[in-house]
């Protein structure tokens, strides 16, 4: 492996699990780079003052702002993390909502999540499916995890963009949309599609609601 490739496989293992000094940066550009994105995602998620959701891989924690706004102060907001350095970070940036009750940080993932069966009312994922191999495992979860009222949001951005980024070519798993919205429905999800054009990357949204089937 040369050089180039060698800073490339460390950028990709950060964004992958942002861990340390290097990871907290990370976590600074994630929310700079990702900002309209992630607000996309929250907006359509629509959740009421009263709902229970979470942004699950949150990252730098951005999507966490964006979730506390919308759920007002009666709503309660989940962040959960495979990264104990993004998860210290969100705990001191949000030690006031914690405090308050309103925020609940959990370490898990996107296999593995920290909530009972039904607990939710939505979900927010952004820019974390590449790192996950078992995509049918990880949409049934965020399935179990929402009620039969409520709404998963993936976000991506375009593969095609995403294969232009050489961070990518080192253990990324760019899939195409339309086997992301497959595996969701088989998952028991009816699924919307909007694609983001404005400004770069451009991104997709995939917003999932349980079929008639599974209510």
């Amino acid at each position: 492996m040369n050089v180039r490739d060698a800073v490339m496989a460390g950028i990709a293992k950060q964004l992958g699990h942002p861990s340390g000094l290097r990871g907290r940066f990370v976590g600074v550009a994630l929310n700079r780079g990702n900002r309209r994105f992630v607000n996309a995602a929250a907006q359509a998620l629509e959740p009421r003052e009263t709902d229970e959701v979470a942004d699950v891989g949150f990252g730098g924690g951005v999507g966490l702002k964006f979730l506390l706004a919308r759920a007002g102060r009666s709503g309660r907001v989940h962040g959960v993390e495979i990264s104990d350095t993004m998860l210290a970070a969100a705990a001191r940036r949000y030690r006031r909502d914690i405090a308050d009750g309103r925020l609940t940080l959990h370490e898990g993932s996107l296999t593995q999540l920290p909530f009972a069966d039904g607990q939710l009312s939505g979900v927010i994922t952004v820019n974390t499916i590449y790192f996950v191999p078992e995509l049918d495992r990880a949409c049934a979860e965020l399935v179990r995890v929402v009620n039969t009222s409520g709404r998963i949001v993936i976000g991506l951005v375009d593969p095609d963009a995403m294969a232009k980024m050489p961070p990518t070519r080192h253990g990324f798993c760019i899939r195409p949309v339309a086997e992301v919205i497959d595996t969701l429905r088989a998952a028991g999800l009816t699924v919307e599609h909007r694609r983001i054009d404005q400004g770069f990357p451009p991104f997709h949204l995939l917003i999932g609601t349980p079929d008639a089937k599974r209510q």
